[in-house]
């Protein structure tokens, strides 16, 4: 077994080397996955997700084509934006989750890209959405859940699913659903959104909004969100102060539009909404 697995581990020393010159990985911090890794292990967990219905119940894209046109549209103007570093390299797909009581999305590596309906019907505006959507871009597009994957689980993680380790693929979902990113990876995800929004009509501190309305919750902010993020107070001033050097110009909201759309999703009963990883 141990001689398989040497030509994989040769191989992939390879590959990572390769993967740390990459021009547009310059910046982003130490990372043994390549762009390539990053894509293909983004298809394998959205294929477990996408699996799991009691988990992970799906909205369906044909049934709720509206709505999926419209979430598609908003990603379209952050993408072409011009900003976006693997534009074109990754897969940049979006579902949204029913569940109206977690006020979250999430993003695993390749951009594949979850919405809870929760946070949707919290937001109240396009250019919040937009924010929130350059956020789990951002988040993607620094690579931060494969930088994380380096400090958890190095190269045995990736010989493993290579060698058809459904266990470790299983384990490894888990991790990046309910991955906890560091401040300054959180930080960087902000600056990411509003360098996004910034050439676009929409106002590029959009994404402050999320955290204006957690601050307005004020004692129901849940405790265990603001152990992992920074606090709303800090986010808010940094989405603006970011606006403010970038000589960002947009103010659309949008809000009228972004109603209507959240008007099309299903209903459910209604309770405490939980606040996720963002």
């Amino acid at each position: 077994m141990k001689k398989n697995i040497l030509p994989i581990v040769a191989m992939l020393a390879i590959l990572f080397s390769c993967g740390l010159v990459n021009e547009k990985n310059k910046g982003k911090g130490f990372n043994l996955f390549t762009v390539e890794d990053d894509k293909a292990l983004g298809a394998q967990v959205a294929a477990e997700i996408d699996a799991d219905t009691e988990n992970f119940p799906l909205l369906d894209s044909v049934k709720y084509k509206e709505v999926y046109d419209y979430i598609y549209e908003v990603r379209d103007n952050i993408l072409n934006s011009g900003e976006v570093d693997y534009k074109d390299e990754f897969e940049w797909r979006l579902r949204i989750i029913h569940d109206d009581s977690t006020l979250n999305a999430f993003c695993t590596p390749g951009g594949y890209i979850y919405i809870y309906t929760g946070i949707l019907k919290f937001l109240e505006s396009e250019d919040e959405f937009a924010g929130v959507l350059g956020h789990e871009i951002g988040h993607a597009d620094m690579r931060h859940s494969t930088r994380q994957m380096t400090k958890m689980f190095g190269v045995q993680v990736l010989v493993s699913i290579i060698a058809g380790n459904r266990e470790m693929l299983g384990q490894v979902t888990s991790a990046l659903v309910n991955l906890s990113f560091s401040r300054a990876h959180e930080n960087e995800a902000d600056e990411r959104s509003v360098k996004y929004l910034c050439p676009t009509e929409y106002n590029a501190a959009g994404g402050a909004g999320f955290f204006e309305k957690l601050q307005a919750m004020g004692g129901e902010t849940p405790p265990e969100f603001l152990s992992t993020h920074p606090s709303p107070d800090g986010r808010i001033e940094k989405f603006n102060e970011h606006k403010e050097t970038l000589q960002c110009t947009g103010e659309e909201t949008f809000k009228t539009r972004y109603q209507e759309m959240v008007a099309k999703l299903p209903t459910q009963p209604s309770g405490t909404p939980r606040s996720g990883r963002h």
